[in-house]
């Protein structure tokens, strides 16, 4: 890797981990996003597709378990670690850094809130998984809804007039659950288990809601479509629709007594990743710039020799050094302390992707007419940023939210 890491507490360890990563999305995910990103979605999760090679590798390499601690059988990782990994994905692709990572949410959550028996029927044979047998998605986003459903503290959170459109309600020692999840699931069409967000409790509108572990071999499961989409192709998603589903008891994880603190706190993992993971593509986009404006010739001179150019050059170096500081001390703060400090992580995601959007709008012109062409991989790279904007909470509704965060908490200091 050319580019530097100012961080001068890294350890030998932190250095090799962050390094394996780098490979792997060298060798494995960039290449398999590029391909599948010139198919149709259907063609992209169709058996023979490399998308199901890249899922396998990964957790033959232990991706899939970098958020559980090494004693519930994961990697162990420190979140320092983990950052660098989130990082160097991003980097390789951001749709199979977002794919992976999705991949393991419904049994981090077992493992973490769940309980024994939900440990042993999922956590464990998902640890043990070297095949991709067992793929999560997180099931949050209605039809009608959005990045409303993580707005907590809001009137409108506990507003009975808007409902959840997945609902459950108990039949005994089980939960019916009925409804339709929106396109927008990512792994929607290829999980096997869903981290389902439903409504169970209408009189306190989303604040009334539960967080439940979901087969979806289950009868009266059936998903839609693959979304055909501008960017991040790779990254399956699509709809699912619940039709008086049965689960036991036990696989409502959270219900609505806790359901506010957990969405804070996801909300707040989820937005740091996503920092994290933008900071490397925006990383990616800097670097294919500079290497076209090295080689590329105008005027007599190549492009880097330019003053007019340098002047862009540095101007994008510096986004990407902000987004980097600003991504990992929230991803390590937050990570390290409950509860979490939801605006830096919101901060860390709104910064980071628009950062890494701007910087891969720089490099597309700098390519000049070739940054048009679905040769150069920065025409790839720009699409997928540009998704970012509007995924995991558009970041309008999100500065929003985090500027209500700030003014409660800081107000009246």
């Amino acid at each position: 890797m050319n580019f530097l890491d100012i961080d001068l507490q890294l350890t030998d360890h932190e250095r090799e981990v962050r390094d394996t990563a780098h490979r792997f999305a060298a060798e494995v995910t960039r290449p398999a996003s590029i391909a599948l990103d010139k198919l149709p979605p259907d063609q992209v999760i169709a058996p023979a597709s490399p998308m199901w090679e890249v899922f396998r590798k990964a957790y033959q390499m232990g991706f899939h378990t970098n958020a559980l601690p090494a004693e519930l059988g994961g990697q162990g990782l420190t979140p320092r670690e983990q950052y660098l990994v989130a990082e160097e994905m991003g980097w390789g692709s951001a749709d199979f850094a977002i794919a992976i990572g999705v991949a393991a949410f419904p049994y981090v959550f077992a493992a973490l809130w769940g309980n024994p028996e939900l440990f042993e029927t999922y956590v464990k044979p998902f640890v043990g998984d070297t095949e991709a047998k067992m793929i999560g998605c997180w099931a949050i986003t209605d039809p009608e809804h959005g990045s409303d459903q993580l707005l907590v503290g809001t009137p409108e959170f506990t507003d009975p007039r808007i409902q959840p459109q997945v609902r459950a309600r108990r039949d005994g020692d089980q939960w019916i659950i009925s409804g339709q999840k929106s396109a927008w699931v990512s792994n929607g069409t290829i999980a096997t288990h869903a981290l389902t967000f439903l409504g169970t409790d209408p009189a306190r509108g989303f604040a009334g809601s539960g967080v439940a572990i979901v087969p979806l071999d289950l009868p009266g499961v059936s998903k839609g479509k693959p979304l055909d989409k501008l960017g991040q192709r790779a990254l399956n998603q699509g709809e699912i629709f619940f039709d008086e589903v049965r689960v036991a008891r036990n696989h409502m994880m959270v219900e609505p007594e806790n359901f506010e603190v957990i969405v804070d706190a996801i909300l707040a993992l989820a937005n740091a990743s996503m920092g994290a993971t933008f900071t490397g593509v925006a990383r990616a986009a800097f670097e294919e710039a500079l290497a076209y404006t090295r080689v590329r010739v105008q005027g007599g001179k190549r492009l880097c020799e330019h003053q007019l150019i340098q002047a862009k050059l540095f101007e994008m170096f510096t986004k990407v050094e902000a987004a980097r500081a600003l991504s990992r001390a929230a991803f390590l703060y937050n990570s390290q302390t409950l509860p979490p400090r939801t605006e830096y992580s919101i901060a860390a995601k709104t910064f980071c992707t628009q950062a890494a959007y701007e910087v891969a709008s720089a490099a597309v012109q700098l390519h000049g007419g070739y940054g048009l062409s679905k040769e150069y991989v920065i025409e790839k790279i720009f699409r997928d940023a540009r998704a970012a904007l509007i995924e995991d909470g558009t970041n309008e509704v999100l500065g929003l939210h985090g500027g209500r965060v700030i003014a409660a908490r800081y107000g009246n200091s």
